[in-house]
């Protein structure tokens, strides 16, 4: 609409002859796009974007719609009609567009409130609903907590597309969360099918066109059932969110594939996502030159020059002549394996064009009949794709939003934080976890140097030197989770000092007194007809879901009861939501098994060089534990966690290993500590 529309000389007439038209980013402003989507899903029975709104001079709506073109055809109605008609109403019926608007909003205002008789035609997996906390007599949390694990867990599996992986038809969105639920599932759950659920899914994306097998990162969701032709913009926060539930399911599994998907995502991030300041773009566009995936499509024929000419560089590689010797003189040889592994063909796959994607090949046949093992026919494959980046780089660049969200930016550092810790130990990969743990401490020393205002609130949007916007719950929560998460992987605890100042902070502006929970703007910022308050897990986790989890992991961090006491009454909070829809829900379930699980409380304690500290986290990250939680003493830690005191600080190294808060004899070396940890 951007283009047939707003940019049209002809729309722009109507558009200021009788209305004051108002352009938003959502990115910047998600607080007014929720607010108004409210409206559209109540109103027509659906969402999406773009959303455009017809609103009296006080805000309240009384037309909205999603894309409109400009002209109507085939019984859509366009926007140059709308808009003419709506203009001549007003001149000769405003009374009554003003009580329709006036009626819709007392209609909205009863949703938001938790009226049954509000009417609605929004989806029950997609409603932004007012939430009501429980009376403290209605259930135990172990009970109705895990009822509704297992009836998420069953409607997942309902929905799972066994062949292909993911959950429905097409378009099929990555919702890593999901995963992630699916994941800690599996450990509670064994015998389910929620391992095989996560692990056809990720093999499948990985292998798809979503996934940029040439310059890496995620598209933003693909259009068909297949993972094969992406909407191919690609996002901060999936990237994020993904490279997190890959390096969970490498924690869960030991396969590799899983490790590099991962280490792949932050190459790209780092490469092209990253800030001169440290911080993190938001996203690419899809289009460049006016078209859709033009920087990312390939025909036949360019893929078998770009090769033939790049073969060189195969012949100049580093041990190449030894492991690809009976290849090299028979570039002919490699095309045709690549094509082979890549689905490159004449016709295409979109368009007449080729997306690179691995989905429908064979590849352990492939390796079998070139007397390949498969990591070296991945490593030819690399090589190959390397020549093609280069090649693809001389294109014209799709579009950067060069906004950096605080939101995003702590889903990467949680992220990054995250593949710190799983690489810990393995000498081979050091240098990608000192490069990791750079970007992570950057970005967040970033956040905390330039994105607060005079008073010490929290920014949202940083662009061209200058922070603005009050921070929404978003920003606070997944900040906090991702400075809680870079304090596991470092131990530095000024990581853990800033979380907990965080979410006192959250506390005061976003608490909902009366109801529970958290609104979605804080208590100082502009005031729109409601304050939405949301927890349906989108695209990324809703703040309130991202909350439930930090509470549960302060509380399990630090043992006071202040933190336990918030934890259970935001998962109380929610509780009709969740238990209505399951599934829509699924990183506030990832709370629920927090809250419900008997994870481990490590306390490493004493002074240790590098080197030893790495061995013992090593040990604890080596295997999937996503409810263990971890504090590094060495002596001042008391002063932000009391109990630290209890705990004595040697010269060497001890890591005490607590389950509910009651500890065992410390253990002095790595073995040690894997033997209990495995018990």
């Amino acid at each position: 609409m951007e283009r047939e529309s707003f940019e049209d000389e002809e729309v722009a007439a109507i558009l200021n002859r009788s209305y004051i038209p108002i352009k938003v980013d959502r990115e910047e402003r998600p607080d007014i796009d929720q607010l108004y989507m409210t409206y559209c899903q109540m109103m027509t029975g659906a969402g999406g974007w773009p959303l455009t709104v017809l609103m009296t001079p006080d805000k309240q709506p009384f037309f909205a719609g999603t894309y409109f073109p400009k002209h109507s055809h085939y019984g859509r109605p366009g926007l140059m009609d709308i808009l003419s008609q709506v203009g001549e109403l007003w001149q000769t019926e405003k009374d009554k567009v003003i009580q329709t608007a006036a009626e819709l909003y007392e209609t909205v205002t009863r949703h938001y409130r938790g009226d049954k008789n509000a009417t609605s035609a929004v989806p029950k997996n997609k409603q932004t609903l007012p939430f009501t906390e429980k009376e403290k007599d209605s259930g135990d949390i172990a009970v109705w907590g895990k009822n509704v694990l297992d009836k998420g867990y069953a409607l997942q599996e309902d929905k799972f597309d066994s062949r292909y992986g993911g959950f429905g038809s097409a378009p099929k969105f990555p919702a890593p969360h999901n995963l992630g639920f699916l994941l800690r599932y599996s450990m509670e759950e064994p015998q389910s099918k929620a391992l095989v659920m996560v692990e056809k899914t990720l093999d499948s994306m990985a292998d798809g066109g979503i996934f940029d097998h040439i310059g890496f990162g995620f598209a933003r969701y693909s259009t068909d059932r297949y993972w094969l032709v992406p909407h191919f913009e690609k996002m901060l926060y999936d990237n994020a969110g993904l490279a997190l539930v890959y390096l969970e399911a490498y924690q869960k599994t030991k396969k590799e594939k899983y490790r590099r998907v991962a280490q792949n995502i932050f190459g790209y991030v780092l490469r092209d996502m990253t800030s001169p300041e440290g911080g993190f773009y938001c996203a690419e566009d899809a289009d460049s030159e006016g078209e859709e995936g033009k920087y990312y499509l390939w025909s036949n024929d360019e893929i078998r020059k770009t090769l033939q000419e790049g073969i060189e560089l195969l012949q100049k590689a580093k041990d190449a002549k030894n492991k690809f010797e009976p290849f090299l003189n028979q570039p002919e040889e490699i095309v045709e394996i690549y094509c082979d592994a890549y689905g490159i063909t004449e016709e295409g796959n979109y368009e007449g064009k080729n997306i690179p994607s691995q989905i429908f090949s064979g590849r352990d046949d492939l390796a079998f009949r070139c007397s390949l093992t498969g990591d070296e026919l991945d490593e030819l494959l690399n090589l190959c794709n390397a020549i093609l980046f280069k090649a693809r780089e001389k294109r014209a660049r799709p579009a950067k939003d060069d906004k950096i969200l605080v939101s995003w930016n702590g889903l990467m550092i949680s992220a990054l934080a995250k593949g710190v810790q799983v690489l810990a130990g393995d000498l081979s990969w050091r240098s990608d976890r000192v490069s990791l743990l750079l970007a992570a401490e950057n970005a967040a020393g970033f956040i905390m140097a330039r994105m607060f205002d005079s008073r010490g609130r929290l920014l949202a949007r940083y662009r061209n030197g200058e922070a603005g916007i009050p921070g929404y719950l978003d920003d606070y929560a997944f900040l906090v989770d991702g400075l809680l998460e870079l304090y596991m992987a470092c131990g530095k605890t000024v990581y853990l000092e800033q979380a907990i100042h965080l979410q006192e902070e959250q506390e005061k502006l976003f608490r909902d007194e009366t109801n529970g929970g958290y609104y979605f703007t804080g208590r100082d910022a502009e005031e729109l007809l409601f304050r939405p308050k949301e927890i349906y897990d989108g695209a990324m986790p809703s703040g309130n879901s991202m909350s439930a989890c930090n509470l549960v992991r302060l509380w399990r961090l630090t043992g006071l009861s202040k933190w336990q006491e918030l934890a259970e009454r935001q998962l109380n909070s929610f509780r009709n939501a969740v238990e209505d829809y399951p599934p829509g829900y699924t990183a506030f379930l990832q709370a629920i098994q927090y809250a419900l699980s008997q994870g481990e409380e490590l306390v490493l304690s004493g002074s240790a060089g590098n080197e030893e500290l790495e061995k013992m986290q090593a040990v604890i990250f080596k295997d999937f534990h996503p409810h263990a939680v971890v504090a590094y003493n060495d002596g001042s830690l008391a002063q932000v966690i009391p109990r630290m005191q209890d705990y004595p600080v040697s010269e060497t190294l001890c890591v005490y290993v607590c389950r509910d808060f009651a500890c065992r004899e410390p253990v002095n070396t790595p073995e040690e500590l894997a033997k209990i940890l495995t018990e």
